[in-house]
């Protein structure tokens, strides 16, 4: 019987067991789905305290304080509630609940992620504006009466109470997940779900601290310091010159070609953006700078100015981290070598690495945001502009239309002063070709500069060497900006060997003076007329004593003698290149004093303008013609 008794219990312990064991798995896995529920209930309900009841009551502080310390717990609690009304709705559904609540977490990844991310980045400077409370008694005083008449479990905490809730509480999810995923049954269908739910929340907080990290490392090389030269100069150590020197080495490195450069498209272009942005605004707010003594000052300071600054401010921050990213970019670079050579790193060289990888990874996901919201605000304040722009054009036309009434033949219709006018500009057109044709009958044709002092040996061995088609004067002075081009004076001669350069661009001509080649543009120079050898012969008489290495070689435009005391006009601009001659502007009035040099010579004139005696070239100067008078009037 004993033998039996005891043989009855052991047939039928397994399904017993079996079914105590699942009943206690059950059991647990229900308590804990419970105290995640509960635990939500309670934290929006805190939640809700903190935004409105709380908010509402502490007035007194600033709303830019209100804004830190409160952050977007809006926005948490928009998503929070959502996801509480669907974790109750499950209660209905016990035999697929758990497998719910990880769908449901799954789903709710990317907005948890979203919305408690900004707030830990705010949750640093919130806690320094609760510290600084503490330093004025009677605000701490009303803050902490305010907090334990609506949430008295908060005690002498307070605000860092309240504000840390939300922290806690996006660190939990994966713990209190973990839980119920440990009192499901392996075989479970749910058991895979809420796998991939409590890895997904372990994820997010991963993505928060990361994002936080980045955001850290943002903050410190975004500031903008203004420091004086001393103060920039007790910051220069030894290291910091190690690490210049190290950037340097490595950027020379690179424009040598001797180790590659990396290359980031992605990158590339939206910094390029940036850039183009940031010379908008630059460049606007310049004008807008200069425009401001003409529109209403108020308004355009309030609306335009005032706006524009904020925004150049915003984007010196941005500015900062694209330079800090370079430098960033050649340590990183230089570690990878090392890297690739050695094997390994040191820790501090370590955190560097990760430091470029945290800045470009930032730049890389923020920057197009920013981008457009630059974007819209320029164009925003363009608008502002352009609207500011049709009420001063409103005013001008209302302004304008009293002093139109005092203007003649105002009472004319617009057809008959439509005909007036063009009857009036007719008179003046013809008025101006008359003259034309007069002053054209004693226009002497196009002279050529005189040569430089000392140039006719030059002028002969490019001469003989490339022959009359090839040589060109130059017309004004040149100053080489890059490597291969040439600085020259005006009126210098040239040999032109190529009409374009190695690009193709025909605007850059090579050319050869003669004793150096390089490369001028090609507007500047004009083809070399040669004077025929008996022509040269015949000029050969002499110069003046003062001015002989300045005759100039071109033949002299024939014109009608001129007689000493003459009124004539200069017809060409003539720059002076010695104390004996006088600079000349076309269209001056010039009094000839003698119409030849001391030695007489008349291709060279000695004349009188604005109270200066000097040398011209003859061929420069033209008897002004005499047209009839005339000029138009509006008939009355």
């Amino acid at each position: 019987m004993a033998n039996r008794g005891a043989d009855e219990p052991s047939t039928a312990s397994p399904d017993g067991e079996s079914r105590v064991s699942e009943d206690r798995w059950t059991l647990h896995q229900r308590l804990a789905v419970r105290e995640l529920i509960h635990s939500e209930v309670s934290y929006v309900n805190t939640l809700q305290l903190c935004a409105v009841a709380i908010r509402s009551r502490l007035q007194q502080l600033p709303q830019g304080d209100l804004d830190v310390l409160f952050s977007n717990i809006d926005d948490i609690i928009k998503v929070n509630s959502k996801l509480l009304e669907d974790l109750q709705e499950t209660d209905s559904k016990e035999e697929e609940q758990v497998q719910l609540i990880g769908n449901l977490f799954l789903e709710s990844q990317e907005e948890l992620e979203r919305v408690y991310k900004v707030y830990c980045v705010n949750y640093d400077q919130a806690l320094q504006l609760v510290e600084s409370y503490r330093k004025d008694p009677e605000l701490q005083r009303e803050i902490q009466d305010t907090i334990e008449a609506v949430v008295p479990q908060a005690g002498p905490s307070g605000l860092s109470f309240l504000l840390v809730i939300p922290i806690q509480r996006i660190t939990k999810y994966p713990l209190l997940l973990q839980k119920i995923l440990e009192n499901t049954l392996p075989d479970a269908s749910a058991y895979p779900v809420l796998q991939r739910a409590t890895s997904a929340l372990q994820d997010v907080n991963n993505n928060i601290n990361e994002y936080k990290r980045r955001k850290e490392v943002a903050s410190k090389y975004s500031k903008v310091e203004q420091l004086t030269l001393r103060e920039r100069l007790a910051r220069i150590n030894t290291h910091t010159l190690s690490k210049k020197t190290t950037r340097l080495g490595q950027l020379l490195k690179q424009e040598a070609g001797l180790v590659p450069r990396t290359e980031d498209k992605e990158f590339d272009d939206l910094e390029e953006r940036f850039q183009w942005v940031s010379l908008c605004v630059s460049e606007l707010k310049s004008n807008v700078a200069a425009y401001l003594d003409n529109l209403e000052k108020q308004r355009l300071e309030s609306l335009v100015w005032q706006p524009l600054c904020s925004l150049a401010k915003a984007l010196a921050g941005p500015q900062n981290l694209i330079k800090k990213r370079l430098d960033k970019l050649l340590d990183f670079e230089r570690l990878e070598e090392k890297l690739l050579e050695v094997g390994s790193v040191t820790c501090e060289e370590n955190e560097a690495r990760h430091t470029y990888q945290a800045l470009n990874s930032l730049l890389v996901a923020e920057l197009p945001q920013f981008n457009q919201l630059a974007v819209q605000w320029l164009g925003q304040i363009l608008r502002t502009f352009m609207a500011l722009q049709r009420d001063l054009a409103e005013q001008v036309l209302q302004k304008a239309e009293g002093s139109l009434a005092q203007l003649p033949h105002c009472q004319l219709s617009e057809p008959a002063f439509r005909k007036l006018l063009e009857d009036a500009l007719g008179q003046a057109g013809h008025q101006l070709c008359s003259f034309q044709k007069n002053f054209e009958k004693v226009l002497p044709p196009p002279t050529i500069q005189p040569l430089l002092p000392g140039a006719e040996r030059q002028v002969q061995a490019l001469l003989s060497k490339y022959g009359p088609g090839k040589l060109y004067q130059v017309t004004s002075n040149l100053s080489g900006a890059g490597t291969l081009d040439l600085t020259l004076l005006r009126g210098q001669i040239v040999a032109l060997l190529q009409n374009k350069d190695t690009k193709g661009n025909s605007t850059r001509w090579l050319v050869d003076t003669g004793g150096h080649r390089g490369y001028v543009p090609a507007g500047k120079l004009e083809l070399y007329h040669v004077v025929p050898a008996e022509e040269k012969l015949r000029r050969q008489a002499g110069p003046p004593e003062d001015a002989r290495h300045l005759t100039p070689e071109p033949t002299p435009a024939p014109c009608p003698t001129v007689s000493t005391g003459t009124q004539v006009v200069a017809v060409y601009p003539f720059a002076a290149r010695s104390s004996h001659e006088v600079s000349l502007q076309a269209g001056q009035p010039v009094t000839v004093l003698e119409a030849h040099d001391k030695k007489g010579n008349p291709e060279w004139s000695l004349v009188e303008v604005n109270g200066q005696r000097g040398y011209v070239p003859s061929g420069f100067l033209a008897r002004a013609p005499s047209p009839a008078p005339w000029g138009w009037s509006l008939p009355s």
